[in-house]
């Protein structure tokens, strides 16, 4: 007969808190074609992740160049307009890239904001003159003398429109209200961008409120689409603004970014999809080489020489007014459109059930898109005037419109953890990475830890003695904490609450 040996018990050790999020791939630099220069050389003075100055660049370019083309997609033509969204932390030399990426932009913006003041204030006093005479006029015609009363009808009749106020020369804008918004697109230039380094202030603020974030999702979903704006307030009527574009850049923090990856609205709307988003691995406590500064000048002006001159180029707009843009078709070579579809092929058979991007199917399905849009941002950067799509620049662009599609996947996975699993995770890095060394510096046992001890040593958010007894115990539960008998000694003092370290095996 056979005996059967009883399996040893093995203890399975600490499990996991959240499901790993793999790390993201290296951004694909060589596949921004004639962006590739400056964003080197914005990474070599700045010495941030190489993908924010990528992203600088990439919106930035897009605001260049959106007024004058859209581009032939699979479903016929869009504005090569590109929402960039770019989660980093506070450090990470964000403003730095965009204050280098945009300086040719703000150096027009601030030539052209004297000539406007001149303007605006010989606009001020003809515009009072046309309305005190107007309001003379119109007194006059509801008089009771017939004879003025028929003259000033026939001079209302001559007397015109009011004096068109000059356009404002802003071209960016940090944290409108889509209300906002269209103020400016009321009274300055029909091709925009929404930029700003601090993102949060944005997201966090009124325009994306309870009460107001469908309505500035669905809005700003249309302007990246190139629909039509439509403005609707109590008494002064409807107002629809055609031809107009944007362009956008939000550099958030993490904290910031994750409600927005995880907001149903955001996300079911489509909006979130429509941005190109990516989270690079953190270059803090690494930036101590030398900065290539006579190389990264040269290309940095030329970047600035580039957008300037592009930004000075006449914007094609409807005859008789200036607020309504009328791009021109941007065709897709043969080759790049049969590119084009081989990659929507690739990217609609993994969205079927069990594929590696049925979890994110409302970015897969807009990957495509978002190649041809950034294929037409490379052509129109290099030529202004071009016409057609070549196959190398829809190379580039799909192979960097898979890297976003990608950094999508691996966010969106990130953002639906809870807010306090995302913290204790924060904590067991600090404790087991860094502890050992504060321990040591301290004679102190890295082995063992108090609540004491990170509220008085561990992550600046982490300063309430009970918030880290609650996390504390979510790690206990997890395997990673072993509570101590009550009254153990620890650094010479009973505790009342203590714990072991384990670690992975």
């Amino acid at each position: 007969m056979t005996v059967l040996k009883p399996t040893p018990f093995v203890e399975e050790g600490p499990q996991p808190l959240l499901r790993e999020i793999p790390k993201g791939e290296a951004y694909p630099v060589h596949a921004l074609g004639p962006l590739r220069a400056v964003v080197e050389a914005v990474q070599a003075t700045t010495q941030a992740p190489v993908a924010i100055a990528a992203q600088s660049a990439l919106s930035v370019a897009s605001l260049a160049v959106q007024a004058h083309a859209d581009v032939e997609t699979l479903a016929g033509y869009a504005p090569v307009s590109l929402f960039c969204l770019t989660v980093a932390q506070s450090g990470e030399r964000k403003s730095g890239c965009d204050k280098l990426v945009m300086s040719g932009l703000r150096e027009i913006e601030r030539g052209r904001a004297s000539d406007y003041r001149d303007e605006l204030a010989a606009w001020d006093c003809d515009h009072k003159l046309w309305s005190a005479k107007r309001d003379r006029m119109v007194k006059e015609a509801a008089g009771s003398n017939a004879a003025k009363a028929r003259d000033a009808e026939a001079d209302l009749a001559n007397l015109g429109p009011a004096p068109a106020q000059p356009q404002s020369p802003k071209i960016t804008t940090a944290e409108p209200t889509l209300e906002g918004l269209v103020k400016l697109y009321l009274t300055g230039q029909p091709s925009l961008g929404l930029f700003s380094d601090e993102g949060g202030g944005f997201l966090g603020g009124h325009a994306m409120n309870s009460d107001n974030r469908l309505k500035t999702v669905a809005g700003l979903s249309g302007l990246w689409g190139g629909d039509a704006l439509d403005r609707v307030r109590a008494g002064d009527g409807a107002t629809t603004l055609y031809g107009r574009r944007l362009a956008a850049h939000l550099m958030v923090q993490p904290v910031a970014a994750r409600p927005l990856l995880a907001d149903p609205v955001a996300s079911g709307q489509g909006f979130l999809a429509r941005f190109l988003i990516t989270e690079p691995p953190s270059a803090i406590g690494t930036r101590l080489g030398q900065t290539g500064e006579n190389v990264a000048d040269v290309a940095i002006v030329a970047a600035s020489a580039r957008l300037s001159g592009i930004l000075g180029h006449p914007m094609p707009t409807v005859e008789g007014n200036l607020h309504e843009l009328e791009p021109r078709a941007l065709r897709l070579s043969d080759e790049a459109k049969k590119l084009l579809f081989g990659y929507y092929r690739s990217t609609e058979l993994e969205q079927a059930p069990g594929g590696k991007l049925e979890q994110v199917k409302s970015f897969a399905s807009k990957s495509p898109e978002q190649a041809a849009r950034i294929a037409g941002v490379l052509t129109l950067w290099s030529d202004l005037g071009a016409t057609i799509v070549n196959s190398e620049a829809m190379i580039c662009a799909i192979e960097l419109a898979q890297f976003y599609l990608w950094e999508a996947k691996r966010l969106a996975e990130a953002a639906t953890v809870s807010e306090e699993i995302d913290r204790a995770e924060m904590l067991r890095h600090w404790i087991l990475d860094s502890w050992p060394t504060i321990a040591a510096g301290q004679n102190r046992d890295a082995a063992t830890i108090v609540p004491r001890d990170v509220v008085v040593m561990g992550p600046n958010t982490l300063r309430e003695t009970n918030a880290v007894k609650k996390l504390m115990s979510v790690l206990e539960s997890h395997g990673w904490l072993l509570r101590l008998e009550q009254g153990v000694v620890i650094d010479g003092k009973a505790r009342q609450l203590a714990y072991r370290i384990v670690r992975a095996s």
